[in-house]
């Protein structure tokens, strides 16, 4: 990265040989060609100034801590490869914006309001935070938090409730990122008494009038955000990225798993590891299934049955390894092994949530 970023960029272009410096002599009064080339002189003394200017990229990529955040994406976020490709492009452009800024080439603020689709546990909220962190270490906004939110947080449930609501929230997100999920259900349109409208308004006005100030970034599923942006125009032509979040394969799934183990000090017995493989597969086919959400609450339940089959087999003193070590039998016990969520786990009665396991 840095090397790609590591070289000086020089502003030299062709200069404006035609131009001609006005003599001091001349008479006071000048007619129109004549101011005409003084102003056009001070342009070019300006612009030559400024193409012998140089900005350092990789120094700012280094001193910026830009560098940092996508260090820390990679390592901790596994795969989402076009991801990363995406945030590393939007960090070059803010770089190259930054340079062009202090160069005197560009005055205003680029759109940087985003959307993020994808299947839910496909890692956009995470993305959106590391986002946050590079806007706010480049200058984009002030604070660089991240304020995540959904319908419930902007919608009222009553007339002149919804105003407020909205205006709390984008005045607690200035500074920084606003993180909508699953923002299309804002829209209802079969739902005429719906104050969602209100909400969407109110966010369009601040997301023009304040882009220098706050980020918005929409998420939810691809086919849904698009009927959104159909629905909903304004919306579309603010966002000047869009980013997409494919599902993650059963390897990386399992990799995720391993790292949420070794984050917590656990870790899988060869066989759990192979029960754990054969869990992904079949959990991919059945409902509800969420990517690296599923995987992190089927790591959940796990803990739970190992820790239950430790206590009742204990006949002793325990030692670390009994303590931190998953076992297959802790894996096949999920109901994913024996018909899948949509069955009712024994001693749960019909008609209860289910969990994910």
């Amino acid at each position: 990265m840095v090397a790609q970023w590591g070289i000086r960029i020089s502003c030299a272009a062709k200069s404006h040989s035609g131009a001609q410096q006005v003599a001091p002599s001349r008479p006071p009064a000048r007619d129109g060609a004549t101011a005409h080339s003084e102003k056009a002189s001070a342009l070019t003394d300006t612009t030559d100034q400024t193409q012998s200017q140089k900005i350092d990229l990789a120094e700012i990529f280094q001193s910026s801590g830009v560098k940092e955040v996508l260090e820390e994406l990679d390592r901790e976020l596994i795969g989402l490869k076009p991801v990363k490709d995406r945030i590393r492009e939007t960090a070059a452009f803010l770089l190259v914006q930054k340079a062009r800024v202090e160069l005197g080439l560009s005055q205003e603020t680029p759109t940087l309001h985003m959307s993020f689709t994808g299947n839910p546990g496909t890692g956009k909220t995470t993305v959106a935070l590391k986002m946050a962190g590079l806007l706010h270490r480049l200058g984009y906004v002030r604070k660089g938090h991240l304020v995540s939110v959904t319908r419930d947080d902007l919608v009222g449930q009553y007339i002149g409730h919804t105003a407020p609501k909205t205006k709390e929230v984008l005045k607690k997100a200035m500074g920084g990122v606003l993180f909508i999920d699953e923002a299309y259900y804002l829209y209802r349109p079969e739902n005429e008494r719906d104050y969602g409208q209100e909400a969407i308004e109110i966010l369009l006005q601040v997301m023009e009038n304040n882009r220098d100030d706050l980020v918005v970034i929409l998420a939810g599923y691809a086919d849904r955000m698009e009927t959104f942006f159909r629905s909903n125009p304004g919306f579309r032509s603010r966002i000047a990225h869009h980013i997409e979040f494919p599902d993650y394969t059963d390897e990386e799934l399992l990799a995720i798993a391993e790292h949420i183990a070794e984050e917590q000090n656990y870790h899988l017995s060869p066989d759990a590891e192979a029960a754990l493989s054969e869990y992904i597969t079949l959990r991919r086919k059945q409902p509800h299934f969420a990517n690296a959400r599923s995987i992190r609450n089927a790591f959940d339940r796990a803990r739970l049955r190992q820790a239950s089959r430790v206590f009742s087999n204990a006949k002793g003193p325990v030692d670390a390894h009994t303590l931190s070590t998953i076992e297959a039998a802790d894996i096949r016990a999920s109901r994913v092994f024996r018909g899948g969520l949509d069955s009712d786990p024994k001693g749960m009665p019909t008609g209860s949530v289910k969990e994910d396991t």
